[in-house]
């Protein structure tokens, strides 16, 4: 087992941190009014990049299996790509087993991170029971389905397109006040899938000028100010500020993908953005397709 070390912080650090995350969960999320606001770009403002390959002809030798803890690049690699199997769509059931490992992720980071993943894991729910929801609708009881499908391998919760199509029918989705649809609800697991790849692409890079590296705290600062920020009142903003102060070094993360130095760790964290990169691109064009992108 790999053991991981994380720098101590002081503890009114943390207990700022603390109220900080408290803040950032159960305040609402701003809605289209503070896209744009204090400099901050709306996601819909995003220049796509053409994406490179989803796994590079060396991914097998380079993403190994590791040992001891619960997230596993390789994994989550095979879901992304699972959930582009379908031409021009996004398959469900892998898409949110993506989410599942990058939990593990995000909860390995510490209590203050998990925190903050717990919500995200309530967005997955939400997905999930929606899909149960609709296919005991569509059989007339209780759906026959195990609870790992989800009722995700058929029906209306199969594919992105597919639940939008659905929920526009049904006129679930709305454009002007919030509501409990699975676009909306998705539409925020992409904005954080979006922070997720931003900040990986932090640690991918080299150092500065002056032959230094950015803190994890400033990477994940950095990814949220053009990712998740544009979307949170100044409040949630603010708090924010303080988490990331409570993230642990880089090495920690390194050992994250089985690795122990920024040589070895860039082109494995080049692979997984890779991977991100398509499927939030994928993503991205579908809800833009259907003026999705600012659901409030």
């Amino acid at each position: 087992m790999v053991l991981l070390r994380r720098t101590v912080r002081p503890r009114h650090l943390l207990l700022a941190a603390m109220l900080a995350l408290l803040l950032f969960f159960w305040l609402p999320q701003g809605g289209e009014r503070d896209c744009g606001s204090a400099g901050q770009p709306c996601l819909k403002s995003l220049r796509q990049k053409a994406a490179p390959p989803l796994v590079a002809a060396e991914a097998p030798s380079l993403i190994k299996e590791c040992p001891g803890q619960s997230f596993q690049a390789k994994l989550l690699l095979q879901y992304l790509k699972l959930s582009l199997s379908d031409a021009d769509d996004v398959l469900l059931e892998p898409y949110l087993q993506s989410w599942d490992q990058l939990l593990k992720f995000m909860k390995s980071l510490g209590t203050l991170i998990s925190l903050f993943s717990g919500k995200v894991t309530e967005k997955v729910v939400v997905i999930q029971e929606l899909s149960l929801k609709h296919s005991a609708k569509d059989h007339g009881k209780r759906s026959p389905l195990t609870p790992a499908s989800f009722g995700l391998k058929t029906g209306a919760y199969r594919s992105l397109r597919s639940m939008v199509e659905a929920e526009l029918k049904e006129g679930v989705v709305d454009y002007s006040r919030r509501s409990d649809s699975g676009c909306r609800t998705l539409l925020r697991l992409h904005r954080s899938l979006l922070w997720l790849k931003l900040m990986l692409e932090g640690l991918a890079k080299g150092p500065d000028a002056d032959g230094q590296f950015k803190t994890p705290g400033e990477l994940c600062r950095d990814a949220y100010i053009v990712a998740l920020a544009p979307h949170h009142p100044w409040v949630l903003r603010q708090a924010a500020e303080f988490v990331f102060l409570a993230l642990p070094e880089r090495q920690y993360f390194l050992q994250l993908v089985c690795v122990q130095t920024q040589q070895e760790a860039a082109p494995i964290l080049q692979i997984i953005i890779n991977a991100l990169e398509l499927v939030h691109t994928q993503t991205q064009r579908i809800l833009a397709q259907h003026d999705m992108l600012e659901l409030p």
